[in-house]
């Protein structure tokens, strides 16, 4: 074996190691909701938390990359906080869930269901709750 060789195989052997170890971070730092487990959790009737039980949603379901989100904002919406949520009383009117494009849309009332076939659908558990924190105000707690 000549001297170049020997350099491609110490490189290739020095190159493995880092190789697996790179991949082992990246694989295990899974910072993403687990759907069913998200899909699993109770949700109250009545005083619904927007922290607890509503942008949970929105995070997991709605402000991915290319959807409702700072940056993307499909339909000009944004979901990343209450107040992009809330920002436009077409999208969230307080108190008035039938007139809350939010609302309809997640209900599936509209031209222009949300989400969009292909994604995530939200479970009727999660409509409701959004439904109902609409109806109570649409507050940020």
């Amino acid at each position: 074996m000549n001297k170049k060789e020997n350099i491609m195989k110490t490189r290739f052997i020095l190159v493995i190691p880092l190789l697996i170890s790179v991949s082992i971070i990246l694989f295990s730092c899974d910072d993403t909701i687990n759907q069913s487990e998200l899909d699993s959790r109770p949700i109250p009737l009545s005083n619904i938390s927007y922290a607890e039980h509503i942008q949970p949603v929105f995070d997991a379901k709605c402000s991915y990359s290319g959807c409702h989100n700072d940056a993307d904002m499909a339909g000009g919406l944004s979901l990343t906080s209450h107040s992009n949520t809330t920002a436009n009383y077409l999208i969230v009117a307080p108190g008035y869930p039938d007139n809350s494009r939010l609302v309809l849309a997640v209900e599936g009332r509209t031209v222009n269901p949300m989400p969009p076939l292909g994604y995530w659908p939200l479970t009727d558990n999660q409509i409701r709750a959004i439904r109902t924190w609409v109806k109570e105000g649409a507050k940020n707690n």
